[in-house]
């Protein structure tokens, strides 16, 4: 891969998830259709700052495993733990996983072929919107101050906390 990000897709989707376990399967479904080493990522879009953090958090995955530095055995939860600048699986999947009902969900697409985009669309609904930041609930769900707030964007700051996780490993 010349360039890291240029086989990744994050997209925006909105649903109704009935049972997360259920909703996993279909998942694994869809990547049993193609190649070994795709990666389709599931993550609560209410705990990402936006599109950049979403990537910055992917490409240290990425890179985690080509250091052998990652933390987790899996690609996807790697990605969890980065975006979400978590140690603990566990954390991250409090902070990232999906949850019953309604809910925004980001996706993080490696190495899929285009034809998975539709696939998704068929199984939620395309919202790009949900990448537009909570404030309130980012501050609180990941401890910002007012202080820290004041001197950058919400993103910029969760990007911070995604390298400074890297450089503390």
């Amino acid at each position: 891969m010349d360039n890291i990000t240029d086989n990744i897709k994050i997209l925006g989707f909105t649903s109704e998830i009935d049972d997360v376990s259920r909703t996993l399967k279909d998942i694994d479904k869809l990547k049993d259709q193609c190649c070994d080493g795709v990666v389709i990522q599931l993550i609560d879009a209410k705990g990402i700052g936006g599109k950049r953090h979403v990537l910055q958090g992917t490409i240290q995955a990425i890179k985690a495993f080509q250091r052998g530095t990652n933390l987790a055995n899996d690609l996807g939860i790697e990605l969890c733990i980065r975006i979400s600048a978590q140690r603990q699986i566990s954390k991250a999947l409090k902070v990232l996983g999906l949850h019953e009902g309604k809910m925004d969900i980001c996706v993080v697409m490696i190495d899929c072929p285009d034809y998975f985009v539709d696939e998704l669309n068929d199984m939620f609904s395309r919202n790009d919107d949900v990448f537009k930041p909570d404030i309130e609930y980012l501050k609180g769900l990941y401890n910002i101050s007012d202080k820290q707030f004041e001197s950058m964007y919400i993103e910029d700051i969760l990007i911070d906390k995604t390298t400074n996780l890297t450089v503390e490993i």
